[in-house]
């Protein structure tokens, strides 16, 4: 898990950057660590194109990571995001839980936008 490259003490009136959109093969996914609403939070990032989605680095299950290696969300097909504890299945679209324990539930999505390249907290 990679902490974001940006300083812990961002000026809190700008943006804060999570990370270059360069740092994840189109594809792929990664995980990051950032601070939402004062607690350091494991996310987890896929990206698609010009596109990532992010969502808190939480089985709604048990609350265990999802990644089986530090980074890796994705089933083989990398079309569904994997929870290596029980082997739920999530769209990445929206973290909607499709197969698994957890069915119908969802994972909780983290706000971002992507300028200049760069991924921030929206």
């Amino acid at each position: 898990m990679r902490s974001s490259p940006w300083p812990v003490d961002w000026p809190m009136t700008d943006p804060i950057p999570l990370f270059h959109l360069d740092d994840i093969e189109d594809g792929g996914s990664a995980s990051f660590v950032a601070v939402l609403q004062e607690k350091r939070t494991g996310l987890l990032v896929v990206r698609q194109g010009a596109a990532v989605v992010v969502y808190v680095n939480s089985c709604p299950h048990i609350g265990a990571p999802l990644d089986f290696e530090p980074g890796r969300f994705l089933n083989a097909e990398k079309d569904l995001i994997l929870c290596s504890t029980h082997g739920a299945l999530f769209r990445i679209e929206d973290g909607h839980c499709v197969h698994g324990p957890c069915i119908g539930g969802h994972l909780e999505p983290v706000a971002v936008r992507v300028e200049g390249g760069r991924v921030f907290l929206a």
